[in-house]
């Protein structure tokens, strides 16, 4: 067993998406990408970073030996840390809205979308996800979520006691606030870390996204709040802050009973 980094270093990557260009996203992440001059522990990209959220066509999604997981491989030995984000994967005549982490050129986990977002029938065209999942990396429990999760607590839970939980997505502008306050509530109620991801710029069906990822600690402080930025915010998180806090305040041992 690892043990636990004391600090880690979370690159967040928003930007605009290309409607089904995978050629133009993932040239454009990686200009990005290369921009980072200091030492970062992981990279995460918002949710179908290689497509934007185009669900219904599934001449999309790849195999998990595909173009786009190649890229993360590359990525993630070019800078000597780990990537994620999400991307739809076909597999066993389905298709998954799948989150992938990758380090050191190999994937260390993967994790499919649970709650399929009804409203734009997402759960017509793609297989729900059964397992919730949380893996170590340097020492540190991470548990990861695509974008409609972050509605539903219950799922949420963190019964697990991760320490960092991840929610990628594709979340329109004229909801950001439930957003925020969604990722907000995440991190108090689970007293660790949430990091958000999303996207900026208009999606082919004509929505409108205003990007505002952001990190939100164990009480609720926004760490990091991207706005409309284009571009990349490195956020440093402290494992012996959010250990305090739990000492000091716990809460999640009432939750376990």
């Amino acid at each position: 067993m690892s043990e636990q980094q004391n600090e880690i270093n979370i690159a967040l990557v928003q930007t605009d998406l290309a409607w089904k260009d995978k050629v133009a996203n993932l040239n454009r992440i990686r200009q990005l990408v290369m921009t980072i001059k200091e030492p970062i522990d992981m990279i995460v990209l918002p949710e179908l970073f290689n497509t934007a959220f185009c669900v219904d066509d599934s001449s999309l999604a790849e195999n998990m030996h595909g173009e786009s997981i190649s890229f993360l491989k590359e990525i993630s030995k070019q800078q000597n840390c780990a990537i994620c984000g999400s991307l739809l994967i076909h597999e066993s005549e389905k298709v998954y809205n799948r989150f992938v982490f990758v380090v050191d050129g190999e994937i260390l986990f993967t994790y499919d979308k649970h709650y399929l977002f009804s409203l734009v029938i997402e759960n017509q065209f793609l297989q729900a996800g059964a397992q919730k999942v949380t893996h170590k990396y340097k020492g540190w429990k991470i548990q990861p979520f695509i974008c409609y999760d972050l509605r539903f607590p219950a799922w949420c839970q963190n019964n697990e006691l991760a320490d960092i939980q991840i929610y990628v997505a594709s979340w329109p502008t004229k909801r950001i606030h439930h957003w925020q306050t969604l990722l907000r509530a995440r991190a108090i109620e689970n007293q660790c870390y949430t990091v958000g991801v999303n996207r900026i710029g208009k999606d082919g069906y004509g929505n409108a996204h205003n990007g505002h990822s952001c990190v939100f600690d164990f009480t609720g402080n926004t760490c990091c709040d991207m706005t409309e930025k284009n571009g990349i915010e490195i956020v440093k998180l402290s494992a012996t802050a959010l250990s305090e806090h739990k000492e000091r305040y716990p809460f999640w041992k009432d939750r376990l009973k």
